[in-house]
């Protein structure tokens, strides 16, 4: 280690997720030198950034060395999927994420559905196709409503809710026959419409030792009243009052516990963030899918509520350690709005410079997605979420009412924002 007790700490993305785990490293007391790959214009202007892909693994290696990083926490999927986990530990780095064979919960939805069915974990039911004919042929039998999945990775943007029978087949053709998704949509799950309010609770694995983050919610449509098409995420909120301490409970009894124990029966030692994507349904708790990784945005609201050192947590799992026996979670609510450029999900322009407040207030934050930094420190959208305004309160109302304050002292051309994040909670 650097001295007796600090880390190097590398972070691995460049999106408002993983700007919200470096600044949580940042503050941590046990954290050394913190650097970024590749980063983004928010986190360059706080930290050395290093322009690495995310999908160049050997290279991720390299710079780990280079560097002397002692814990590398990898943000996106994608380099889990693709095994940057394992490649590291074949160098003794470790690194807080899941290993390739785990991350296929995420990176293949088949993979995902067939674990459910083995394990008994509640979910939708479902059938997997690779050819168009026998796809139409279960269509014709189970009807639209219905919802038609690419089993690989998509960014979030993969699932077509079909409400027709004609939207449902074109879903079809287009992933299998057509380019829609490219490889991700070679294979796709055809799955019953599930219907009652969503959640998702982050857990912090190590093996079959977990820790629970506290239930959000995200909003992926990009219209105001959940209208639109689905983005990644235009923002999210955390606690939610429907998941109770009871349904709390009965979620990790029902869906926590059988999955880790489903994985070590598997031969999977799981380590990093179990993110369960769940709808409250009137039949009791389903799971929807797994991410293998924090979410994007609930990370900016989940990390600002966790009151203690988050760094020690993230290396005893990535070292397959026992994990403290609970985490310490501030009073009050967190809300994150992300300010997108126009056009987003489709297409938006880039390279647009973007002012920002000289001084923030208290409990507020402005977490970078999409932008990048120029040599003179001008700040210019890169992506289509380009920023996500966090605010934290004793209740929601107060930590919206703030958030949408700092939303309002930003200016870039094209910048789009829902106003109703955190409807569903704020009007119960």
């Amino acid at each position: 280690m650097s001295d007796s007790s600090q880390l190097n700490i590398l972070v691995v993305g460049s999106g408002g997720r993983e700007h919200a785990l470096m600044e949580k490293c940042r503050q941590s007391p046990m954290a050394g030198r913190v650097i970024a790959a590749p980063g983004n214009g928010g986190m360059a202007a706080e930290v050395d950034c290093y322009p690495v892909s995310v999908e160049d693994i050997p290279a991720l290696v390299r710079l780990a060395q280079e560097q002397s990083i002692e814990l590398v926490v990898v943000g996106p999927e994608v380099p889990l999927s693709l095994g940057l986990v394992d490649a590291l530990a074949e160098f003794g780095i470790p690194a807080y994420g899941p290993n390739q064979a785990a991350a296929q919960l995420e990176s293949s939805k088949a993979f995902c559905k067939d674990f459910f069915a083995r394990h008994q974990i509640p979910t939708a039911a479902y059938a997997t196709f690779t050819e168009v004919a026998p796809a139409l042929a279960y269509l014709e039998r189970h009807p639209a409503p219905i919802v038609i999945k690419a089993s690989g990775l998509a960014a979030g943007k993969g699932v077509i809710m079909a409400e027709t029978q004609e939207t449902a087949v074109a879903a079809v053709k287009d992933m299998l026959e057509g380019d829609a998704f490219g490889s991700s949509g070679r294979e796709i799950i055809i799955e019953e419409t599930l219907y009652g309010e969503e959640a998702s609770i982050h857990v912090i694995v190590s093996g079959e030792d977990f820790l629970c983050l506290p239930a959000s919610q995200d909003h992926k449509r990009v219209g105001e009243g959940d209208s639109g098409p689905n983005t990644g995420g235009m923002g999210a909120y955390t606690p939610t009052s429907r998941v109770t301490p009871a349904l709390q409970t009965a979620i990790e009894a029902q869906v926590i516990r059988p999955t880790l124990a489903g994985l070590k029966a598997d031969g999977i030692d799981y380590r990093g963030t179990l993110y369960a994507g769940l709808m409250l349904t009137e039949d009791g708790v389903k799971v929807l899918e797994y991410n293998v990784r924090f979410g994007d945005p609930e990370t900016q609201v989940l990390l600002p509520m966790v009151a203690d050192d988050l760094v020690p947590v993230l290396l005893a799992s990535a070292r397959g350690e026992t994990l403290p026996d609970q985490l310490k979670i501030r009073d009050g609510a967190a809300i994150v709005v992300v300010l997108a450029a126009g056009g987003y999900p489709g297409s938006y322009a880039k390279g647009t410079p973007i002012t920002l407040p000289g001084s923030l207030p208290e409990q507020s934050a402005i977490v970078h997605a999409g932008t990048t930094r120029d040599a003179d420190g001008t700040i210019r959208t890169a992506g289509g979420r380009v920023l996500g305004v966090s605010g934290q309160a004793a209740n929601l109302e107060d930590a919206a009412a703030l958030a949408y304050q700092v939303c309002d002292q930003i200016e870039f051309d094209g910048k789009y924002l829902r106003r109703d994040i955190g409807h569903r909670e704020l009007t119960r």
